[in-house]
């Protein structure tokens, strides 16, 4: 059991630094507003079109942002979970056990 412990210690260290070097571009309105995220959530760059740069435009660009926003960040989750499932490795986790955060 500690030697599938300590496996799974390293698995995690692993995983850590490659979810630094992944990334997840979520976008919306068709691609005119795009948002990078890190694997850990963190956003890394926004891309506004600059056809949605209008003063009467900016409600709608504000809720496009946002939408972005989710899109990368559903992606990032998705990646961790799956970086959590080679990770564990059937090793039992209880319900709403979050790693590594």
């Amino acid at each position: 059991m500690m030697k599938q412990v300590q496996a799974m210690q390293s698995r995690m260290a692993e995983m850590q630094a490659k979810l630094e070097q992944a990334t997840a571009v979520g976008q919306s309105g068709g691609g005119l507003v795009k948002v990078t995220l890190t694997g850990k959530g963190v956003m890394t760059a926004l891309s506004i079109d600059a056809s949605l740069l209008k003063p009467e435009e900016k409600d709608i660009l504000e809720d496009l942002v946002l939408a972005a926003h989710t899109d990368a960040k559903s992606k990032a989750e998705a990646m961790l979970a799956e970086e959590m499932k080679s990770v564990t490795g059937g090793l039992p986790l209880p319900p709403g056990f979050k790693l590594p955060f």
